[in-house]
């Protein structure tokens, strides 16, 4: 078990088999948020599904309607169960806390800034993430793989 500092961009605690993306992901046409289902034509990882899983990306990737997806993924039941980053990304994290405001589901967003923290995450099995305003931490549990 290895433990790394992160950056708290949204607060909640999750657990679970870790998906690391080789490409940042658009939410908004990006990922079906009825389904959870990487639906880009263009990613690497097309068909992958973040339902339950500790989404590990270097960071969001374009327009500002990825927080409505993102939200809209939590409301359904679809959402990653925390976003791992590597570049902390705004419009991932406004996603994430509208959601907890609108539907009372956390999602934790955290942000891997120093390059050996985030290569250890994307190689991790499974991850769990505690975020809290003023300090989060994400706990490696297992490697290689996810």
């Amino acid at each position: 078990m290895r433990l790394l500092a992160a950056r708290c961009l949204a607060e909640g605690e999750a657990a679970g088999p870790a998906l690391a993306l080789a490409e940042p992901l658009s939410l908004w046409g990006g990922l079906d948020p009825s389904s959870g289902v990487v639906i880009d034509e263009h990613h690497p990882q097309r068909g992958a599904v973040v339902t339950g899983r500790i989404l590990v990306m270097r960071s969001g990737r374009g327009s500002s309607s990825s927080s409505s997806v993102l939200a809209e993924a939590v409301r359904v039941g679809t959402a990653p169960a925390a976003i791992v980053l590597h570049e902390a990304d705004a419009i991932v994290a406004i996603g994430a806390i509208v959601a907890r405001e609108l539907y009372g589901s956390a999602l934790p967003v955290v942000a891997l800034e120093e390059p050996e923290a985030y290569a250890a995450a994307s190689a991790a099995e499974r991850l769990a993430v505690r975020a809290a305003m003023g300090t989060a931490t994400v706990v490696i549990d297992g490697a290689a793989g996810g």
